[in-house]
């Protein structure tokens, strides 16, 4: 059974519709894909000065308990 070829250009239309829509979609998800890269970079970066940060407390404190201690044994 052949359309007509008002039917084809409704359904050509829907098509284009359709593809219009999905790069819509995927410019949005690549753009959201960047940040969110970019976000992770940040993440990372910002991790790896706070294990730094704790790790420079870390050593203080048992400097510190140290100190103490041999304070205590000195009394």
């Amino acid at each position: 059974m052949r359309k007509n070829k008002l039917t084809d250009k409704v359904d050509l239309a829907r098509l284009e519709y359709s593809i219009d829509e999905l790069i819509r979609v995927c410019d949005r998800l690549r753009e959201e894909n960047s940040r969110l890269r970019h976000e992770s970079l940040s993440l990372k970066s910002e991790q790896k000065d706070l294990v730094k940060k704790n790790q420079s407390s870390t050593s203080k404190m048992e400097a510190i308990i140290t100190r103490l201690k041999t304070m205590e044994l000195e009394i």
